[in-house]
């Protein structure tokens, strides 16, 4: 079991001790979105797969909460932030943006090429680093600016 799962599963157990209800649900969301994956797949998942899978309800939370606040519900709104901010918990520390350039820098030079035929070479050294850690969205175009 990956040492980021079990620190999910010490979270849930903590939060039914606390009778954190809203807590406990969240956490529970999100281990059985593991499981699911775990479950469909049959692998046993590793911490760089559950970074991905956290990362990636972080972004639905964020984008669900923008899309109620546009709407006038800051209820709902407040609710996903908070969901968001409890499953940020679990995530590594974001990386400053010379420690991302530095990366970017990195790739860059172990690929050994330009232009935009090195763009998923770059990308692929990347993200296994930076998943969880910075913005992939935003390190792609800072890569593409760097290679054309």
């Amino acid at each position: 079991m990956s040492a980021l799962k079990d620190q999910l599963t010490n979270a849930m157990k903590e939060a039914m001790r606390a009778k954190d209800q809203h807590r406990l649900t969240v956490i529970r969301m999100a281990l059985a979105s593991l499981k699911q994956v775990e479950v469909d797949e049959r692998i046993e998942l590793d911490d760089a797969r559950v970074l991905a899978i956290l990362d990636k309800q972080i972004k639905q939370r964020i984008d669900a909460s923008t899309q109620f606040r546009d709407a006038g519900r800051t209820d709902l709104s407040d609710k996903e932030d908070i969901e968001a901010a409890i499953l940020r918990e679990f995530m590594p520390a974001a990386l400053s943006q010379d420690e991302i350039n530095s990366a970017i820098d990195a790739a860059i030079a172990q690929v050994g090429e330009t232009g935009m035929q090195a763009m998923g070479k770059v990308m692929a050294i990347l993200k296994p680093q930076l998943q969880g850690r910075a913005d992939l969205g935003a390190v792609s175009g800072q890569v593409k600016q760097r290679l054309v």
